[in-house]
């Protein structure tokens, strides 16, 4: 009747608060914590103490750049103490066409953390009519992360890491946080969770600036296998139940996931290849004056 009467404009302004049809902040976290701030993940109460080890916790990310691009992969695993609490969760999300989001750390608050990130970035769309800078959309993960201190206290840290396609610089950039929202961005590749410290080993070993897309995530996916083998937390690929990385790729043209077939046939590839060479292949040493492999068979 509201409408039929007055118009849909007028309808709607009767449902809804003036402030949700008054332009504003082209924040969305901020007009959020202004007129619902119990949504928010970090203004939740808790119960005192730690809570860290009831809630499913995400583990490793490894992101990696390349001429042209960026890559994020992430294994499946998620953990609750001891226990796997599930083998197919998905940590690598995207944030908007050029760039995307991994988890590690509490896995529900890191989720919806991620998808109030994806609206801040969509809201500063819509309200400036442009598209944040690369250095805006960290810095806006950053505040984020700040948000959520009080439960990281409490155990339920969120540690992402965030890469995409500089529009400005032409190229792949790569920015990791602390519990607490400092940011730094990463040079050429870096890993976040608890096998971090394998995967940039082997991420170290394997890098080259000269990879393409193919082989780059060849190179993630030595990471994450690296990763589980040393780390139990962080899930290998799993050829019984046909579960492998989520790997996304970003260039100038926008970032994709990597169909799952083909992940699924890289995958096989690592694992047919450690059947030989258990500890992984080894990094290429050039000799002065030798001709030098292609990145492509360092990798395998």
């Amino acid at each position: 009747m509201t409408e039929s009467h007055h118009g849909p404009a007028q309808g709607l302004g009767a449902r809804l608060p003036a402030a949700y049809l008054t332009p504003g902040s082209s924040s969305f976290s901020d007009f959020v914590a202004a007129q619902a701030p119990d949504l928010l993940p970090g203004r939740r109460a808790l119960p005192a103490g730690s809570a860290g080890d009831l809630a499913p916790h995400g583990t490793t990310i490894v992101a990696l750049t390349f001429p042209g691009g960026v890559l994020m992969a992430g294994d499946r695993r998620a953990t609750m103490g001891n226990i796997i609490s599930s083998r197919d969760i998905e940590k690598v999300f995207p944030a908007d066409e050029l760039s995307c989001v991994g988890i590690a750390g509490t896995a529900g608050l890191a989720v919806e953390m991620v998808r109030l990130f994806q609206l801040e970035l969509e809201h500063y769309e819509k309200i400036e009519g442009t598209t944040l800078s690369m250095q805006g959309k960290a810095n806006r993960l950053s505040a984020l992360i700040r948000g959520n201190l009080g439960l990281a206290m409490q155990g339920l840290a969120v540690v992402p890491l965030f890469a995409g396609f500089d529009v400005d610089s032409g190229e792949g950039r790569i920015f990791s946080y602390d519990v607490v929202g400092g940011r730094g961005e990463e040079n050429g590749f870096h890993a976040v969770g608890s096998g971090s410290l394998f995967a940039r080993g082997s991420l170290k070993k394997l890098y080259r600036t000269d990879l393409d897309a193919r082989t780059a995530a060849l190179v993630a996916l030595q990471a994450l296998y690296d990763a589980a083998d040393d780390d139990s937390a962080t899930g290998g690929p799993d050829l019984t139940r046909r579960i492998f990385p989520i790997v996304h790729v970003i260039t100038a043209d926008g970032g994709a996931r990597l169909p799952e077939a083909e992940v699924n046939a890289l995958a096989e590839e690592v694992v047919a290849g450690r059947l030989t060479q258990p500890n992984g292949p080894l990094a290429r040493v050039e000799q002065p004056g030798a001709g030098a492999g292609t990145a492509e068979e360092d990798a395998r």
